[in-house]
């Protein structure tokens, strides 16, 4: 069952993060330009509601993958990450003392209410283009946490985008079922966009016939 929306207020802690992070913060300045009400809109239908436990909010869920995707984390490490990293509580609307929830709730997330993986596409490129339209990423490139690369940001090419998203792809699968790594095709070890093309096409198809995945 899905609670209403409500907008979150950190009352007591908001001079704790203004303390910590920094007011031109990548996360902060999402989470203050950007109205994440488009997403519960959008998954709304997804929830019974009138039945069952209340569940975990689908904008922070959301919000974890993300971070899955601006700074290129596993599940389990996205989800570690948010325990002890400020910035990414504050993100996902968390109280400092405030426990995170179970690795493997993002994948049933995943499967549950985003079936059509299309739909988790739509919302993360309706949020970088909103992104965009705020001022907070110059160009159609995902910007990386500066604490965790050489440079301010890391614009991608489009073959380092396909590895970046097979890579993410396959850190899933073999969360779910290690095993999966017995069919799944042989890496590409070029740069040749058109071989990346064919192997991300290979891991789709793939992926269709595995029962345990569809």
């Amino acid at each position: 069952m899905l609670a209403p929306q409500e907008r979150l207020a950190f009352n007591d802690y908001s001079s704790l993060y203004d303390l910590i992070i920094p007011q031109d913060n990548l996360l902060r300045r999402i989470n203050s330009l950007i109205d994440f009400s488009f997403v519960y809109n959008e998954l709304v239908s997804k929830y019974c509601p009138d039945n069952g436990r209340i569940a975990e909010s689908p904008v922070r869920m959301f919000k974890y993958l993300l971070l899955k995707t601006i700074y290129d984390l596993s599940d389990i490490d996205v989800v570690e990450r948010s325990r002890y990293d400020m910035s990414f509580k504050y993100f996902l609307g968390m109280v400092p003392e405030e426990d995170v929830i179970e690795a493997g709730s993002l994948c049933k997330f995943r499967k549950l209410r985003l079936k059509d993986m299309d739909l988790l596409n739509l919302l993360i490129n309706k949020t970088v283009t909103l992104a965009i339209e705020k001022g907070i990423i110059k160009s159609t490139s995902v910007i990386v946490d500066a604490t965790h690369t050489g440079s301010r940001s890391n614009p991608h090419s489009p073959i380092e985008i396909l590895k970046l998203r097979s890579k993410e792809l396959r850190k899933c699968l073999y969360e779910v079922d290690e095993k999966i790594k017995e069919v799944l095709p042989e890496k590409n070890s070029d740069d040749v966009l058109e071989h990346e093309l064919t192997y991300t096409q290979t891991l789709i198809d793939t992926l269709k016939e595995q029962e345990t995945f569809v």
